[in-house]
Order: C-alpha cells, then sequence, then structure tokens
C-alpha cells in the first residue's frame, strides 16, 4: 500500500493534521473515525460509533479516550486534544506528536515529551461493534498512564446535552456499563461522573450546522508503562456486553492480518490498488439481510443507486464475487412496478430513482460477463424483463419509454429530482432534469443491449430487446448532439417560462459530465469523438475529476460550502464528483487518448483527506478542496475499476 505517514511539520501544525482524517470500521457500518490530530472535528467523530438496524441509524458512543502521562518526575502531560465553545483548544497534545502513520489500514500516534515515547493503535474486530486502543511505551519509563474516557449515547446525527439526564453508568468488570449501550474495560477503573461543557466541533461549525454538544466525563483508567514493550490497553464493545472481546492486541493483530488478505485477494497490480482495495472494504458491510454497501462515511447509510454505480469496483475488483452475487439476488428483490428500491437513510424503502435500477441491469451484466456466472444471469432474467416491460409500458414518475422516438422519459411532481443529481433546497429540486436525461438514455441503451446479451445466453429468443435498443440507439444518435459541440445534457425539458410538465419544451445544452456515459459504457450509444472529448475535458475535468456544471454556464457555483441550503445549491453546479473520473478515463480509452495524466490528482488525494481513500466531492474551484464525505464508495470503487480497466 502508499506509504501515508506524517511528521510532526503536519502533526503540530494544527489546520493540517486536524484536516486529516482516518476510519477503521467493524464490517457492520459502525466505526471509529477522527483526524491525525486527535481533535474530534465532527460530531461524528468517537472510538466506538455503533450501527444500528440499518447501517445509517448509527449511535456515538465512546467519544475520546484521553492519555495524560505522568513522568518519573511527577509533571503530568497531557496527549489529548479538544476544541471549546470559546474557540480554545486545550490539551494540545498534538504538538507533541512526532509521527503518525497509517500502516496496514490502522492508525498509529508516536508522542514524544523528551525521551519517553508512547505509542497508540486502533482497531476495530470485525463483525462485531468492538474498538481496541492499544498504548505501548517505545522508550524512556517508568511512567504512568492515565485515560480518561469521554462518553454519549446518542444519534450520530445529533447532539447531547447537559441539561439533560446524565448517561447511567452500572459497574461491570473492568470497568462499566455506559446507557445499558455499551461496556468499557481497562486497567485500574475510577469512575468520575461529570459534564465536559460546550465541546466544539469545527467541521459542523464550516457545515452550518450547530458545532457544540456536553460529553460525559465517565472515569479514567490506570496503568503502569515500566519498560519499552508494556502496554496499556482498553476495549469498548456494544451489543452482547457478557461477552468479552480478545484482548486489545489481538484484536489489533487480527485486523492486521485480516486487511493484509482482504488486499492479497484483490491481486493489485500496485501500490495504489492495494491502497483502494482495502478502502473499498470499509463499504461492504455484513447485515440481517445479507451484503450491502454504505454509501461514506461518516453519515451515510446504504442507496441503491450508489451500490450499483460501485457494484463492480467494491465486489469484482477485489475479490468478492460471492457476496456480489448475494447482493444482487436481495436487490432483484426489492423490484416494484419495475423500479429498484432506493433504501433511504430514514430507514423508509422508496423507489425514487429514475437511473438506480438501469444501474442494477448494468451491475448484474457486468457480474456475469467479468465472472462467467451464467446461473445467476438466468435465475434473475425474469425480474430483469420485468425491468423493462414496466418502462415500457410506463412506471412511477411518469417514467417511461416514449413511442415517439424510443427514448426513456421521466417527469414526476415538481418536488422531486429522479437522478443522481437530485438535491433540493427547501424542497425543491436544483436540477430537476425533467424529460429525457442523456445518461439514463445511455443506461437505458446499454441495459437493453445487456439484458439482450444474458437472453442470448440463456437461448431464448432477443429480437424484441435488440429492435428496442436500435430505435432508441438511432434516436440518441440523431437527438443528443447539440450545436454547441458536445451533447445535450436534457431532451424535452420543460421550458424555463413553464412549470414542470409543461409546454413548450426545449433541450437543454448545458455543459455537464453526464453525456460521458454516451461514450463510456459497454454497449454506449457513439463512439467517443476526439474533439468532442478534449472540448468536454476542457471545460470540466480537474485534478479530482469531473465538474458538474461548467465555470462558463449560468448557474455555476465553485464552492461547496456554507449550510444546508447552500451547499445543496453547489452540489451539482459545478461541485467535484471524483467518481465520474471512471467515465472519463472509459471514454478516452475508446477514443484511443491517453489516460494516465487524470489520475494524477486523485493518486495524491489518498493522502490528503481521508486517509488512503477518496472524498465524495471537492470544489469546482481551485484549489478544489475536497467537500461532502471524506471516506465515499463510488468515488474509491470507480477509481480503482479504472485502473483496473488498463490492464
Amino acid at each position: 500500500m502508499i506509504d501515508i505517514r506524517f511528521g510532526p511539520q503536519v502533526c503540530g501544525d494544527l489546520s493540517a493534521s486536524a484536516g486529516r482524517e482516518w476510519l477503521v470500521t467493524d464490517g457492520r457500518g459502525g466505526y471509529a473515525m477522527g483526524t491525525v490530530a486527535g481533535l474530534r472535528t465532527r460530531r461524528y467523530h468517537g472510538l466506538l460509533v455503533v450501527a444500528g438496524e440499518t447501517p445509517a441509524s448509527r449511535k456515538v458512543g465512546l467519544a475520546s479516550l484521553d492519555p495524560a502521562v505522568t513522568l518519573p518526575s511527577g509533571r503530568q502531560v497531557r496527549l489529548g486534544a479538544h476544541e471549546w465553545s470559546s474557540g480554545v483548544v486545550d490539551p494540545r497534545g498534538f504538538e507533541l506528536l512526532e509521527r503518525f502513520d497509517l500502516a496496514d489500514g490502522l492508525p498509529r500516534w508516536r508522542w514524544r515529551i523528551g525521551e519517553v515515547v508512547i505509542e497508540r493503535e486502533i482497531a476495530m474486530a470485525y463483525g462485531r461493534s468492538c474498538v481496541a486502543v492499544v498504548h505501548r511505551l517505545v522508550s524512556g519509563g517508568p511512567v504512568r498512564l492515565d485515560l480518561a474516557a469521554a462518553c454519549t449515547w446518542r444519534d450520530a446525527h445529533g447532539e447531547r446535552r447537559a441539561d439533560g439526564p446524565a448517561p447511567r453508568l452500572e459497574p461491570a468488570a473492568g470497568g462499566a456499563v455506559v446507557d445499558g449501550a455499551f461496556r468499557l474495560a481497562g486497567p485500574d477503573w475510577t469512575p468520575e461522573g461529570q459534564w465536559w461543557h460546550g465541546v466544539r466541533h469545527r467541521e459542523e461549525a464550516a457545515r452550518g450546522l450547530h458545532p457544540d454538544e456536553d460529553l460525559w466525563y465517565a472515569g479514567r483508567f490506570c496503568g503502569a508503562l515500566d519498560e519499552p514493550g508494556a502496554t496499556v490497553t482498553v476495549l469498548a464493545w456494544a451489543d452482547d456486553l457478557a461477552e468479552e472481546p480478545p484482548p486489545a492486541t489481538a484484536v489489533v493483530e487480527a485486523a492486521r492480518r485480516r486487511h493484509r488478505a482482504v488486499v492479497a485477494a484483490a491481486k493489485p497490480e500496485d501500490a495504489v490498488e492495494a491502497t483502494l482495495a482495502l478502502a473499498a472494504d470499509a463499504f461492504v458491510v455484513g447485515t440481517a439481510t445479507g451484503p450491502d454497501v454504505v454509501a461514506g462515511y461518516p453519515w451515510f447509510g446504504a442507496w441503491s443507486r450508489d451500490t450499483m454505480i460501485s457494484y463492480e469496483g467494491l465486489f469484482l475488483c477485489t475479490g468478492r464475487a460471492d457476496e456480489g452475487r448475494e447482493l444482487l439476488r436481495a436487490y432483484a428483490g426489492t423490484l416494484s412496478a419495475g423500479m429498484l428500491a432506493n433504501t433511504a437513510d430514514t430507514g423508509r424503502v422508496e423507489h425514487n430513482t429514475v437511473d438506480g435500477t438501469l444501474w442494477f441491469l448494468h451491475a448484474v451484466n457486468r457480474h456475469v460477463t467479468v465472472t462467467g456466472d451464467t446461473d445467476l444471469g438466468d435465475e434473475l432474467l425474469p425480474a430483469l424483463h420485468g425491468v423493462v416491460e414496466a418502462h415500457v409500458a410506463g412506471t412511477r414518475y411518469g417514467i417511461g419509454v416514449d413511442p415517439a422516438d424510443g427514448l426513456l422519459t421521466q417527469g414526476g411532481p415538481p418536488d422531486v429530482a429522479l437522478t443522481w443529481m437530485d438535491a433540493r433546497v427547501y424542497g425543491v429540486p436544483v436540477t430537476p432534469r425533467t424529460g429525457k436525461p442523456v445518461e439514463v438514455n445511455a443506461l437505458w441503451i446499454n441495459g437493453l443491449a445487456g439484458l439482450a446479451e444474458l437472453t442470448e445466453l440463456a437461448g431464448r429468443d432477443a429480437g424484441a430487446l435488440w429492435a428496442l435498443h436500435s430505435r432508441a440507439t438511432a434516436s440518441f444518435r440523431d437527438r443528443f448532439p447539440a450545436p454547441a459541440g458536445w451533447l445535450h445534457d436534457v431532451l424535452d425539458a420543460p421550458a424555463p417560462a413553464y412549470p414542470l410538465g409543461g409546454a413548450p419544451h426545449h433541450d437543454d445544452d448545458l455543459l455537464r459530465p453526464n453525456q460521458l456515459l454516451a461514450w463510456s459504457l459497454p454497449y454506449a450509444p457513439l463512439e467517443p469523438d476526439e474533439a468532442t472529448l478534449r472540448r468536454v475535458a476542457e471545460a470540466l475535468v480537474t485534478p479530482l475529476g469531473p465538474r458538474s456544471l461548467a465555470p462558463d454556464s449560468p448557474g455555476f457555483v465553485g464552492r461547496h460550502r456554507g449550510g444546508p441550503a447552500e451547499r445543496d445549491s453547489a452540489y451539482h453546479q459545478g461541485t467535484v464528483w471524483p467518481w465520474l473520473t471512471g467515465p472519463l478515463l472509459d471514454a478516452y480509452r475508446r477514443a484511443g487518448l491517453p489516460t494516465d495524466d487524470l489520475l494524477v490528482g486523485l493518486e495524491g488525494h489518498l493522502a490528503e483527506v481521508g486517509l488512503g481513500s477518496v472524498s465524495e466531492t471537492a470544489d469546482g474551484a481551485a484549489p478544489h478542496t475536497a467537500t461532502g464525505c471524506p471516506f465515499q464508495a463510488w468515488s474509491v470503487a470507480e477509481l480503482l475499476r479504472a485502473r483496473r480497466a488498463r490492464r
């Protein structure tokens, strides 16, 4: 894997070290997450964040475990870091960090206090909501190590305050149970029980959200580090509180072995692929209904569109085809009126995308093509034919094939946005894209051809599918090229002066990256034209991927910043989306254009924000600072898939 390590120049600079985040996951949607500085900058940061019935319904338990070292002289040195509502940062343990490493995907800190050097490592037990924190004396000593446990038990999206009831502590062997929800265990536990008021999360302030919360100082552990190699360890776990996990050092070693096995199973070509393979592992989770995909950490759960876009990269490029097969079968069971369920983070099941189902057709075809698993293709064939039949007949939200040209159109009420550009502000879609979106029709044509291929592999006649495909392809080639020199983004869209569903219609030629799918998919409707691709790339491509709108277009927003309404307004109006690098590279390759230089920025990004991973979004304007989730499934998956396609 790539070498991710930082010395005192980064670790000791709060703006640099607090902007770099690490993540370890439990394989169920829970995680431990924080910053190189040790400063909690988000309400979502914590050492034990527990997934609920769905991966998105998480709760924060153990927020921090603050070390304090008592030296032989009797002087105590605090190694933690907190920012308070006053703006003061105290303590400032990051100033004593001499190094931070991400080793085998596990974060490791090294503090130096004169000749005393102490390391900390953090890992989670796979398949269980359990975190292990190991402290080791590297040199110097003897010293005493105190570890202050700051706790809460609240929804990951909210805060808990001292004006409500304090967390309930019950004694347990080696520590305590907090609110009956999670347990702490370590050496020489001393209960304390007081509120720490006004802990500030600077990233929430930057996102226009309430930045402060109160934490409950539950108690402290204490242990002696008498000689180099000595350890002081703490475990925290949820679920079955009576079942004690293995020793913390064993949890760390098991996590390291598993991470190495995950990388080996992916058969990476180089260090970047190895890093991406391990990053991909964080998003594949086990649930009560089987494998699923977390769209992004720290706040997303499972979303079918993200899952299907990510499918090839997360499963087929990492040696997880068996898990992928199980996932595709389960998702097929959610089809209704020809539409794939889009499981929202609220836990409700909704059928509200025009493209998620088409990405599902693509994922199934890629699975069969890459693995040769024709049995799965045969099994899902009736369901896939049902998708096409429902779209031809017409289904929810005005989604259906236009008999006039064979292209797929979508309407729906004015408060819905059905494509991946689905941001809404005060209930109004920013980019409704009503009509015939370019990528939706590229996916429709791709899906028809892929399904026809699966049908013929099963020994059945695919003539009707090929007829639909031929008509849609001919209409696509005739209608989508725009006089401006690129492709229309939406055909037959309501004119701006008319409400959605009104008339007359117009063809929207705003320069967006959605058209890349018209050249990049396996059964793309168009062969890429070098001049057109270069024109699109000149306007859209940045070091972290394509912008969602060209800078000289009306409505372009260069900064994805501010409160929720401001950020959602910019989300698809110029913001950079790294996942689109996959379609960009595919289109370039099909045009015979060089691609290696398109990856340099993203590969460098692996050590910049979400360490070892790829962010959800970035500003459309330079320097293209990362925004959104620092760990995003389709960003990682598409970069891995696109790199693998070079082979």
